[in-house]
């Protein structure tokens, strides 16, 4: 009897911790049913936030940093060449009466700026460019001009060749210009001017560079036209005409 009831709360025992005992090779039941941790909800609001708010950002910087490339590039083609408002056009040349005036535009004012130029006030004189020959054709270095006729009644004037482009490497200009008092005219009065890349008789202006637009610039000192441009006329100003032109 002593050892079969010392034997008995023994057993028991062991067969109560044997049947809550877990199966082998089973995790504990609080280990197989715990979930990875989340973030709260306004964290996770906060987080959203922050990228959609550093994509407009970055969005901004991208369209600002657009704008302005495409600004100074726009304004650099703009104020490289010549005027580009504010002309009149009189046949194939084109007046400009108030680019050296005090309320003249600010185109006209920066292409003044980057050329280092003083231009001609209203009460000085005139200035007319011309980019194209009396048929329309755009003025090409690679080619030859013959401009002859007068020119508006003035106290003096000059012609230059300008243009966009360099200079070409190495070569020093022979002459850019002729001015009233130098040139060779005709018995009437009239003169001609050969603009041309190869050597020319008479009143030979070589071209600035071997190809490339070019630019004609009459200026007209002390003249009467500049009080109203529309006293000018086509048949005043000289003609010119393309003569030949390089393969």
């Amino acid at each position: 009897m002593a050892l079969s009831s010392g034997v008995g709360p023994a057993a028991g025992t062991s067969l109560r911790e044997d049947a809550g005992a877990e199966p082998p090779g089973r995790l504990p039941k609080q280990l197989s049913t715990r979930q990875p941790k989340r973030l709260p909800k306004h964290l996770g609001r906060l987080a959203r936030g922050a990228a959609s708010r550093s994509s407009r950002v970055g969005l901004f910087v991208y369209a600002l940093t657009l704008g302005g490339l495409l600004g100074l590039a726009s304004a650099d083609y703009a104020t490289s060449g010549g005027y580009p408002f504010g002309g009149t056009a009189i046949g194939s040349w084109t007046a400009w009466p108030r680019a050296g005036s005090l309320d003249s535009d600010p185109y006209a004012r920066a292409v003044n700026a980057r050329r280092s130029d003083i231009p001609l006030a209203v009460g000085e004189g005139m200035l007319l460019t011309a980019a194209s020959d009396d048929d329309g054709r755009t003025l090409d270095a690679a080619c030859s001009y013959r401009l002859a006729g007068v020119t508006p009644p003035a106290r003096a004037w000059t012609l230059t060749v300008t243009g966009r482009g360099a200079l070409a490497p190495g070569q020093e200009p022979v002459r850019t210009g002729f001015t009233s008092t130098e040139i060779l005219r005709e018995t009437d009065g009239r003169f001609a001017i050969l603009l041309s890349p190869e050597v020319q008789p008479g009143n030979w202006l070589p071209m600035p560079r071997p190809r490339g637009p070019v630019r004609l610039a009459l200026r007209l000192y002390d003249t009467p036209v500049a009080a109203s441009v529309g006293s000018l006329d086509r048949d005043t100003l000289p003609v010119i005409e393309r003569t030949g032109c390089g393969s």
